[in-house]
């Protein structure tokens, strides 16, 4: 369905108005908006991978809610470690992107930390409230996309078959 087909479907239901309609569109402005949401994310997750976070995610969701375009989600294994993820996030955004959460929630628990920044909202968790929580499946119809370290990225590409050397046969 086009995107004004889709429109006018919208507004046939009474859902919206015609402006809420146009807003939602892809013009430049919403292109160069995706395009800084997206950055602060990846910038997000880079912070938390400098904090050595474990298995940490990208889930785009600005297509399926209105809460916010994406979440990160990555765990600590540990409570302080899920505590200076958060720090670092926090320290990154605000000397790179000028930018302070909006929200804290779960700092002096330390099982589980969120940091909102309204485009983008960070989810850093004990491997327990990960699984408890499971937030990958409950926004499993968002686009995800796992972050991978340009650290391991390069020593991936550097190795034989993505081996590195202490998997290599015989190390």
């Amino acid at each position: 369905m086009s995107s004004s087909a889709s429109a006018d479907a919208v507004v046939a239901d009474g859902e919206l108005s015609r402006s809420e309609v146009v807003i939602s569109e892809r013009t430049p402005e919403r292109l160069r908006a995706d395009a800084d949401s997206r950055a602060l994310a990846l910038l997000a997750a880079e912070a938390c991978d400098d904090r050595k976070a474990v298995d940490i995610r990208l889930i785009r969701v600005d297509e399926v809610s209105s809460l916010t375009d994406w979440f990160v989600i990555c765990s600590g294994l540990s409570e302080v470690q899920v505590r200076a993820i958060a720090r670092s996030v926090e320290d990154s955004l605000e000397l790179e992107a000028a930018r302070l959460p909006l929200r804290r929630e779960g700092q002096s628990e330390g099982r589980w930390v969120l940091l909102d920044y309204g485009e983008l909202i960070l989810h850093v968790l004990t491997p327990q409230e990960r699984s408890y929580y499971d937030l990958e499946s409950f926004w499993g119809h968002g686009e995800q996309e796992r972050y991978i370290s340009p650290v391991q990225t390069s020593s991936m590409q550097a190795s034989p078959a993505g081996l590195n050397a202490s998997s290599a046969p015989g190390a």
